[in-house]
């Protein structure tokens, strides 16, 4: 195989286009729906309560971001671990000249959400989960994608802790408000919870795309056969059990003007990961801090995840990361992405995951 070559940063998203502008109100409603789409009747009524602007003129605005892909869709978040998928993020070596042959591959299997081209030996990240029934299991899955796609290498990396996960694009505070501290987070458990037909079938009822209409919430309720206030009482049982994390919109970064991310790696000593790493993920810039394992050529145990609307907002952010933990320049190092090769939301209890292993394994 030809000697990898690294991907030259370009610090966009080539998918998504240029950032549009928007007004003060977009702004707050945009990191409303963000924050959490109201498990209610009417949920955009209420949006509208906190907003303080009309039902109509937040679906009108809502329907308007949509169609000029700012916001990517409404949806319900559900914790692929808590379902019984098993998940990872794996950073592969592949061809330099051609990784998007190799992102091609990957990204046809149904568990592959994300996958990004960044400045580095490991030059393709991409996050994959695989159904609990699987028969290749995640090694095997891997091991086939690894063959398919011409991988010189495959370093898993699983999440061993995580201390957060909250993609909110911070649309109305400028770089100090992303780089200040907040709170200490604690770390989130990452165990699979017992499942009963209901919650199967309404999680197949409810993911994906939300139509914006006063009543949002019927037609999954009216593919359940059960009311509205039913099927949204078991949402917010689901809710208690972790399952369901929240139901709200998703951004399309660069369009929404966050046109840089950056992942932050950190060489935390072990003995201090979990004293440091809520620390760390308080920080309000970072959207997800996790605990990886690490291994000769990756020292880096502590992952941290900034969006910025520019590279130096990133730097600002993971600055401030540094400043929180006491981490110096020989204990950190940036991966950017320059390409997006792949970006959606898992669909669960679908048949495409049977068929990949089926066609390919």
């Amino acid at each position: 195989m030809a000697p990898l070559k690294q991907a030259t940063p370009k610090l966009r998203e080539r998918a998504q286009g240029a950032a549009v502008p928007l007004d003060d109100a977009d702004k707050q409603l945009l990191n409303l729906l963000q924050s959490r789409f109201p498990l209610e009747e009417r949920p955009f009524a209420r949006v509208a309560e906190e907003a303080r602007l009309s039902e109509d003129e937040v679906m009108e605005r809502t329907r308007r971001l949509l169609d000029n892909r700012i916001i990517r869709e409404i949806t319900p978040i559900f914790d692929t671990t808590a379902l019984g998928y098993r998940s990872m993020l794996v950073a592969a070596k592949v061809d330099g000249e051609s990784p998007h042959r190799a992102a091609q591959i990957i990204n046809e299997h149904p568990g592959v959400s994300h996958n990004y081209l960044r400045n580095h030996d490991f030059n393709l990240w991409f996050t994959i989960a695989v159904a609990p029934d699987s028969g290749l299991g995640l090694d095997g899955t891997l091991a086939v994608l690894a063959r398919l796609s011409g991988a010189e290498s495959m370093r898993q990396l699983p999440t061993l802790t995580m201390f957060k996960i909250n993609m909110n694009l911070e649309m109305e505070g400028g770089t100090d408000a992303l780089a200040r501290a907040a709170e200490a987070i604690q770390p989130l458990p990452r165990e699979p919870v017992p499942l009963g037909e209901f919650d199967v079938a309404l999680i197949r009822a409810l993911q994906g795309p939300m139509a914006v209409r006063s009543d949002a919430y019927a037609p999954a309720a009216a593919t359940l056969g059960v009311g509205v206030e039913r099927m949204l009482e078991h949402c917010r049982g689901m809710i208690e059990r972790r399952l369901l994390r929240r139901v709200a919109a998703i951004l399309f970064h660069r369009r929404a003007g966050f046109s840089a991310n950056g992942m932050g790696v950190w060489k935390v000593p072990e003995e201090r990961i979990m004293e440091l790493g809520p620390k760390m993920a308080a920080v309000r810039g970072v959207s997800h801090c996790y605990q990886r394992p690490i291994y000769e050529d990756w020292p880096y145990s502590v992952f941290t995840m900034a969006h910025g609307r520019s590279k130096e907002e990133c730097d600002a952010v993971l600055d401030g990361v540094a400043t929180v933990a006491g981490l110096g320049d020989p204990e950190r190092a940036t991966l950017y992405s320059s390409t997006e090769f792949k970006k959606i939301r898992l669909h669960y209890f679908t048949p495409d995951y049977a068929e990949w292993e089926e066609r390919y394994g």
